[in-house]
C-alpha cells in the first residue's frame, strides 16, 4: 500500500538555516528541564516579547523546581499575575511539588505527561529539548509549517490527525534524530519568523522548493480553520470597600474555575445580563455601607468570552475583614489582583458627579459575604 503522507523536506536544510538564523531567546540553549518547562508553560497563549522579562523575574524568585515547590501558592499566584490562565500556574505549582517529591524530572514523554497539567505538546517539547528524545511537539507554528509543506486542506482541528503523524516522521531522518532539541526549535523559529500566519516570506524559506502550498500558490490560505464559536459575553458588578487607612477589602476566589484561587474585589456572579446596583447589593461584602456606583465600565477579554464590569465603592469603618476576605494596602492590592480584576481600579479615576448611590443591608437568610 502506498504511503499516504508524501516525503518531507530535508531536516538538515532546516538545521543549517537554524544554525545561522536562530532567535536569541532567554531560554534558548538551556539544558535545565525546569527552565525549559517554565518557558513552554509561559509561552502558552502569551507572546515571546511579553514572556521574556517575566521569565527572568520568575526565575529570580523561584530559581529551581524545589524552590517553586516549597513556595506558598499565594506567592506563585502573585508572580503569575498578568500572564493569564491561572489554572496553568496552579498546575505548574502542583507539578513542581510532584517533581520535587520524586527527586527530579522524568525524562520521557510518558513520564512528563503524568505530571499535573502537562499535556502532549509540553511533554514532547521538554522531552526533545531537555532530554534529546526524538519527538516533535506540535504547536501552532508546527501546524502551520506542516500544513503548508504538504498542502493539507482539511480544516483544523480535524487536520491535526494528519499533521501530527506527518510531523513525527521528521524524526525518521538522521539529522533530526541527532539533534532533536535543535530541530524542534528550528521548526518553531521557521513558523514564527518565515512561515508566518500572514504573508509568509517564502522567498527566503529554506524549504521553499519542497513546499506544496507555495508551489500551488495557496500558502496564504493554510492552514484552514473551522469557523470559531461565538464568544460569550458576561456582566459583573464589584464592590470596593476602603477603610480609614485607605486599605482595600479583597476576597479570595474559589480554587477551581476561572481565576481560581486568585484575589478579587468582591462582587456579584458574572452573568449574561447587566446588573443594577440594587440587584447586586445582596452580594456586597459588608452590610450597612453607602455604596456609590462609579461611572464607566471595565472591560476584559478572555479567550472564550468578553467581560464588562461595574464598580461600586464605599467607605468602611475600621473593622476586621469578613471571613474569606483581607484588607490590603492599595499598592499591594494592585500587585496581587489578576489583570481582569485590576482593570476595575481604573474606574476610580473617573469623576463621580453622576454616581448612583445605594445603601446595603444584610440579606435575610444568607451570609453577608458570598463568593462570586
Amino acid at each position: 500500500m502506498p504511503d499516504p503522507i508524501p516525503a518531507l523536506p530535508a531536516a538538515d536544510a532546516l538545521l543549517a538555516w537554524y544554525d545561522r538564523h536562530r532567535r536569541t531567546l532567554p531560554w534558548r540553549g538551556e539544558g535545565d528541564p525546569y527552565r525549559i518547562w517554565l518557558s513552554e508553560v509561559m509561552l502558552q497563549q502569551t507572546t515571546v516579547a511579553a514572556v521574556g522579562p517575566r521569565y527572568a523575574r520568575f526565575l529570580a524568585r523561584f530559581p529551581t523546581v524545589d524552590a517553586l515547590a516549597a513556595a506558598p501558592w499565594e506567592d506563585v499566584a502573585a508572580e503569575w499575575a498578568g500572564l493569564g490562565y491561572y489554572a496553568r500556574a496552579r498546575n505548574l505549582h502542583a507539578a513542581a511539588k510532584a517533581v520535587a517529591a520524586r527527586g527530579g524530572f522524568p525524562n520521557t514523554e510518558d513520564g512528563l505527561r503524568a505530571l499535573p497539567g502537562i499535556g502532549a505538546y509540553t511533554a514532547a517539547a521538554v522531552a526533545a529539548i531537555a532530554f534529546g528524545r526524538p519527538t516533535v511537539p506540535v504547536d501552532g507554528n508546527v501546524e502551520r509549517v506542516v500544513s503548508r509543506i504538504l498542502a493539507i486542506r482539511d480544516p483544523l482541528p480535524g487536520a491535526r490527525k494528519i499533521i501530527g503523524p506527518a510531523a513525527a516522521r521528521f524524526m525518521d531522518q538522521p539529522a533530526a534524530r541527532d539533534r532533536p532539541g535543535d530541530f524542534v526549535q528550528a521548526l518553531f523559529d521557521l513558523g514564527a519568523t518565515i512561515c508566518t500566519p500572514r504573508r509568509p516570506a517564502c522567498a527566503i524559506c529554506p524549504w521553499r522548493g519542497a513546499c506544496a502550498a507555495q508551489r500551488l500558490g495557496i500558502q496564504d490560505g493554510l492552514p484552514v480553520k473551522a469557523p470559531k464559536a461565538a464568544r460569550g459575553h458576561r456582566h459583573g458588578l464589584h464592590f470596593l470597600a476602603r477603610d480609614p487607612a485607605g486599605r482595600m477589602l479583597l476576597r479570595q476566589r474559589p480554587p477551581e474555575g476561572l481565576l481560581g484561587g486568585m484575589l478579587e474585589i468582591p462582587g456579584a456572579p458574572w452573568r449574561e445580563t447587566p446588573w443594577t446596583l440594587e440587584e447586586a447589593l445582596p452580594h456586597a461584602p459588608l452590610p450597612g455601607l453607602d455604596w456609590v456606583l462609579r461611572p464607566g465600565i471595565a472591560h476584559h477579554g478572555f479567550t472564550h468570552m468578553d467581560l464588562d464590569m461595574l464598580l461600586a465603592t464605599a467607605d468602611a469603618p475600621d473593622a476586621p475583614a469578613p471571613e474569606g476576605c483581607t484588607w490590603m494596602a492599595p499598592d499591594a492590592a494592585r500587585a496581587a489582583l489578576p489583570t481582569a480584576i485590576r482593570s476595575l481600579l481604573a474606574l476610580l479615576e473617573e469623576p463621580a458627579e453622576t454616581a448612583t448611590k445605594a445603601k446595603s443591608r444584610a440579606p435575610r437568610g444568607r451570609a453577608a459575604t458570598l463568593r462570586s
